[in-house]
């Protein structure tokens, strides 16, 4: 059955205000419509490196996502924009832009974490955008995945398995590409020409030895490779002259760098041929209302003090389609 979803562009779905993350009614009115199961793309990076661009592009659009041109980060919480799957035909694509991380403007991070997190247990594929190479600095950056085990539950019950060591977890992740946007280098090992993914393996490689550097080291390439057995990785040359890019939502491709173009089209393939429905344990597909009772389910958690939990989250879902078959009976 066809959803008849028609968004002129994205709306928010989870607030962040005043240190509080807060549910938009509207946006869980056009999720509980989409009976289609749905494909949810989400995308989280430092603020101002350009993911809102991307996310345009999976949307078949020029504009929508706002990207701002300044130094300033406009994207605040989550927004979401559920477009018609452009090669699934019984398929809706949700798209998640979430606020950058690391705003000077916020203060503190603990929010940042929180939407790294929700990113995470929302998405079926999880887009880390950053900038330039991958070392250590982005690695750094990327210190939100080792935090995971901190802010997510995979079990309600406080004799489960340390989450660290649950294959329950893994299931739920969704399949991770890093995205490095003004990458300048050649793309070279030992003298021979490697692909991006190559590039991405070798710069996940963990240092030998004990000492607390090399423990900073390995810890964000060891949750990457542990949390996210499916990598992928894409590079981007700069599109334009650096001057020009406050314009690039109203530059077309042949005024663009070809390289850029062809990049882009590569990610955007990509994104529509692999990435899958959100699938719950169980094989369970999630349509727009599932994604709706998740969505409610970890926002109230994280409100309510808790830890955002995989188990409550499809007990509460089953709970309610329980209840709704009941009362149809």
């Amino acid at each position: 059955m066809a959803s008849d979803i028609h968004m002129p562009g994205p709306v928010c779905l989870i607030e962040n205000t005043n240190t509080q993350l807060v549910v938009n009614p509207e946006a869980l009115k056009i999720l509980s419509a989409i009976t289609q199961p749905v494909v949810v793309v989400a995308i989280v990076g430092l603020y101002r490196t350009g993911k809102s661009y991307l996310m345009n592009k999976l949307a078949g659009q020029q504009k929508g996502f706002s990207m701002g041109s300044t130094v300033q980060s406009h994207t605040k919480g989550i927004w979401m924009w559920c477009v018609p799957h452009p090669k699934k035909p019984n398929y809706t694509l949700v798209l998640l832009d979430t606020e950058g991380l690391g705003d000077v403007e916020k203060g503190d991070n603990q929010n940042d974490s929180w939407i790294f997190a929700l990113a995470i247990l929302l998405s079926s594929t999880f887009v880390y955008n950053s900038m330039g190479t991958i070392n250590q600095q982005a690695m750094d950056q990327l210190h939100y995945v080792t935090e995971l085990t901190d802010k997510i539950r995979a079990k309600s019950s406080p004799d489960a398995h340390e989450v660290e060591d649950s294959a329950d977890f893994v299931s739920f992740f969704p399949a991770f590409v890093w995205t490095l946007r003004d990458f300048s280098l050649e793309l070279e090992a030992d003298g021979q020409p490697i692909s991006a993914d190559e590039y991405l393996q070798i710069s996940l490689k963990l240092r030998k030895g004990t000492s607390p550097k090399d423990k900073n080291f390995n810890q964000p390439r060891l949750c990457i490779r542990k949390f996210f057995p499916k990598k992928k990785c894409f590079i981007f040359h700069q599109p334009t002259h650096w001057k020009k890019l406050r314009q690039l939502e109203t530059m077309h491709d042949d005024e663009l760098d070809p390289e850029f173009v062809k990049e882009t089209a590569d990610f955007c393939s990509y994104i529509f041929s692999k990435s899958k429905v959100k699938t719950l344990s169980g094989g369970i597909q999630v349509n727009g209302p599932r994604l709706e009772t998740l969505v409610l389910t970890y926002v109230n958690d994280i409100s309510s003090g808790d830890l955002p939990c995989m188990e409550n989250a499809v007990l509460a879902l089953a709970k309610i389609e329980n209840l709704l078959e009941d009362n149809f009976l």
